[in-house]
């Protein structure tokens, strides 16, 4: 694996690593409060680029583009960003980044089907 697939999942990986040290730190202190951000973490850092990172290690000529990149560096800033802020929103220290890593993440999904239909051919 190279390339565009093997930064998704690393970055999959390394989420995948926090959400779990931070579960484990969860349960150990009995205080769950922030359990909606570590399952943010989970859903988008370790699951759905781990999903973009096999469709794009299986259809390479979609990781050559340029939106491949636009994707990466979508789905990348979304996730570090939409998870401190969901931790805000949650402390009720302010909304504002969790807004804006939620449109992040978005716009990247949205730019994952561009990719899709653009390569549906090229498998």
């Amino acid at each position: 694996m190279k390339g565009i697939a093997f930064y998704f999942m690393a970055l999959a990986a390394v989420s995948a690593l926090i959400g779990m040290a931070w579960g484990i730190q969860m349960s150990a202190s009995g205080n769950h409060a922030l359990s909606p951000a570590h399952a943010h973490l989970n859903l988008l850092g370790w699951v759905s680029l781990s999903i973009f990172g096999v469709y794009y290690h299986l259809v390479p000529r979609a990781a050559e583009t340029m939106l491949a990149k636009v994707h990466f560096a979508l789905a990348a800033v979304g996730l570090i960003v939409i998870v401190p802020g969901i931790v805000s929103a949650l402390r009720q220290t302010g909304e504002a980044m969790a807004k804006l890593g939620s449109v992040l993440s978005i716009l990247s999904m949205l730019c994952f089907l561009v990719v899709m239909i653009l390569n549906r051919s090229r498998a």
